[in-house]
């Protein structure tokens, strides 16, 4: 009986694998947008909560017909271009296969030793490509939001303890107030983390940025003025989510270091610039915590964001945890991956982290970011030479955000045609892109974040942005 279920499981998991290799070889000519409606979905997928044992296989199956039946995004197409999401490079993608496959809860370092010494290889090979300092610490999380709000507990805990205050024992009830000052374009995962960790959206001071939402230090340096002795953290950012402009970092944390603050480095997208010879980031390394996200820019599988922390104890102490029933290793000896995140229980999500730079080098990770930057450059200047067709921004990474003009009207008609644009494109179906407001106004935002995106893509690409705004042609 067991030899013919093992039999069984193999089958299945054979078919699994056969089926995921033929939709991943149907990206390059799919269509991007999903097409089923909710309600299909409901009827496919839904019905009573099962009662009895089915049979594996075709539950599997059932499930998968109604997946792909319409149901999916093509987000490791070529030519999806919305939000800020990469792809799947295919070492990285055989990587998370085989963690699920081995199913090791890497927490602990004692009952998965290879799982937890790939993330300490990982976490290096990092701090090495991105030239932080060696002694920093890093935590693999789920994402740009745990990224911030873990690198903000770490901050939290510095800054605090730096004032005399034990916020890990004594809580919040009673500390200094904390400041946390940020950029005007600083992404909402920072005020939520802001929420989550007790210090409350009102200890929030935005500061001006530039043209593109580039931090001004000039701006920083006023807000800062009297805060010497006070806990401050400032959060700047490495890509912001709808230019991409990059913060001066390095002079950014002159000012916060002069003023005795804290310095975060929100680097979500731009942060694996720094990847570069020379860095785009010079003076990255001067900062106190970064955050990025290796399912952008590294291309692996969902999820996957990383925090980074140059003062290990303050990081351990937000996050650690003890228990007389774990098998904890002794202080100085092997890494607990539990003592870096706010997870107890979780995937190997370094794993397919690892297999990307293994499989990428320095170089081939620098080729994907100056790819996808080329790619949003040629959307530009082919946009920009459309009639009443606006590039707002500066293309200094791999974001661009346009704005189509009804000749003669007023800035409610460009609203209207701008999203009536991105309408018709995502129901074209050649590509998917989304839109956004910046500085008031409504734009259609193009995102180049996937290794699998070629010059073809974005050509295509093109021909149906400008079909959707009835334009001529490139």
């Amino acid at each position: 009986m067991a030899g013919m279920h093992d039999m069984n499981e193999m089958e299945l998991l054979r078919a699994v694998a056969e089926r995921a290799i033929k939709y991943r070889a149907s990206l390059p000519d799919a269509p991007v947008l999903p097409t089923a409606n909710p309600s299909a979905l409901r009827e496919s997928l839904g019905g009573p909560t099962p009662e009895h044992p089915s049979d594996p296989a075709e539950v599997v199956r059932l499930l998968a017909d109604a997946v792909e039946a319409g149901g999916l995004m093509a987000m490791d197409s070529g030519r999806f271009f919305g939000f800020v999401i990469g792809g799947s490079v295919p070492a990285a993608l055989g990587a998370d296969w085989l963690v699920s496959a081995w199913d090791q809860n890497t927490g602990l370092f004692a009952p998965t030793p290879a799982t937890a010494v790939i993330e300490e290889v990982a976490g290096r090979w990092i701090l090495e490509l991105l030239g932080l300092p060696p002694h920093c610490s890093f935590a693999f999380v789920t994402g740009g939001q745990m990224a911030n709000t873990t690198a903000l507990a770490a901050a939290r805990n510095h800054v605090l303890a730096s004032v005399g205050w034990d916020v890990e024992t004594d809580g919040l009830a009673g500390a200094p107030p904390i400041r946390l000052v940020v950029g005007e374009e600083v992404h909402v995962t920072v005020p939520r983390g802001a929420r989550l960790l007790g210090l409350g959206t009102r200890a929030i001071v935005r500061v001006s940025v530039d043209r593109n939402g580039a931090m001004l230090p000039a701006a920083l340096d006023a807000a800062l003025a009297g805060s010497k002795g006070k806990p401050t953290i400032v959060c700047c950012q490495a890509g912001n989510v709808n230019t991409g402009a990059m913060d001066p970092v390095g002079t950014l944390a002159d000012v916060a270091h002069r003023h005795g603050a804290w310095l975060h480095v929100d680097g979500a997208i731009g942060l694996w610039t720094a990847a570069s010879h020379p860095s785009p980031l010079p003076g990255l390394e001067r900062a106190d915590s970064w955050s990025t996200d290796a399912h952008k820019w590294l291309n692996v599988p969902y999820d996957c964001g990383i925090t980074i922390c140059r003062y290990p104890d303050a990081h351990r102490a937000a996050m650690t945890v003890t228990a007389s029933y774990l098998l904890q290793a002794a202080p100085g000896t092997d890494r607990d991956p539990v003592d870096w995140n706010p997870e107890f229980s979780r995937r190997a999500r370094a794993v397919p982290v690892y297999a990307a730079i293994a499989s990428l080098g320095r170089s081939g990770i620098v080729d994907i970011v100056e790819r996808c930057c080329a790619h949003a450059r040629r959307f530009a200047e082919h946009l920009a030479r459309q009639p009443n067709v606006v590039v707002l921004n500066e293309v200094v990474l791999n974001q661009v955000l346009v704005r189509f003009l009804v000749p003669g009207g007023d800035e409610a008609d460009h609203d209207a045609r701008t999203r009536e644009v991105i309408a018709d494109v995502q129901k074209d179906g050649t590509c998917w892109l989304g839109g956004s407001t910046w500085r008031g106004q409504a734009v259609m935002r193009i995102s180049v974040s996937s290794y699998a995106t070629t010059t073809e893509d974005v050509d295509r690409s093109l021909d149906a942005i400008l079909r959707a705004a009835r334009l001529t042609g490139r």
